[in-house]
């Protein structure tokens, strides 16, 4: 069905995987629109509780595929820019009911770090390059990253990652709270799975509405969160009467 993703579905958790290794994974429309593709069908699938996003081979993704953008570069009939995966999947992500787990296998470097700040958890194997080098190359970073690194990892910081365009180890992305968790390489998928395995353990519906709740709440007051937790929580009895009763 796929041409540059793969796509695996199992105990309640679906996995979609970059999937170009020769060019470690570097981003193309097409892939993108594959990513957001295989999300839309497990959205609405009760039988899929959580996501996982990894790569195949020795990177996550290398950031733009730059021999596509030689053949098509930037301008009015350039395809980088105007899809989905651009223009619509953070704020996609933002609403998505089920948590969406990075599990971070290699170099994830321009896009490969831009694609996963929208997503709920990132986890990365020990040793690899971290990088929004988007500077170096005269652009700016997308995918809502403006909003979202300094968020993740304060204004100070994100402003240095950005404006140096310096490369980090997954290491001191961890110190920085980039990412969630740094594992052995050969245990990412082994950790990434377990954490899935116990979100797709827990009530769907709790799980869907506390992230919304937790999103409203990062951005608001403590009581503007408290008065929301209060609506949210019956819209959570609505849905699981039985909890309840």
């Amino acid at each position: 069905m796929y041409e540059h993703i793969l796509f695996d579905q199992s105990d309640g958790v679906a996995t979609i995987t970059l999937n170009r290794p020769e060019v470690l994974n570097a981003y193309i429309p097409a892939m993108g629109e594959e990513v957001v593709n295989a999300l839309a069908k497990v959205r609405d699938d009760d039988a899929v509780r959580a996501v996982i996003l990894t790569g195949t081979g020795r990177g996550f993704c290398a950031g733009v595929d730059l021999e596509f953008m030689k053949k098509n570069p930037p301008g009015p009939d350039s395809k980088i820019g105007s899809e989905d995966f651009i223009r619509k999947m953070p704020l996609d992500l933002a609403e998505f009911p089920k948590p969406v787990i990075v599990a971070m296998n290699g170099h994830a470097i321009g896009v490969g770090v831009t694609m996963a700040l929208p997503c709920d958890i990132r986890i990365a194997a020990e040793g690899i390059k971290i990088g929004a080098t988007f500077t170096k190359l005269g652009i700016l970073p997308g995918l809502g990253s403006t909003h979202l690194l300094p968020k993740i990892v304060g204004l100070a910081k994100a402003l240095e990652l950005v404006c140096t365009a310096r490369v980090i180890r997954a290491e001191e992305a961890l110190e920085i709270g980039l990412v969630n968790k740094v594992v052995p390489a050969d245990k990412l998928m082994d950790e990434a799975r377990e954490m899935a395995s116990l979100i797709a353990a827990c009530n769907p519906a709790a799980v869907a509405i506390a992230k919304r709740a937790l999103h409203f709440g990062a951005n608001s007051t403590l009581a503007e969160a408290m008065q929301n937790e209060q609506a949210m929580g019956e819209e959570l009895r609505a849905k699981n009467p039985r909890q309840f009763s």
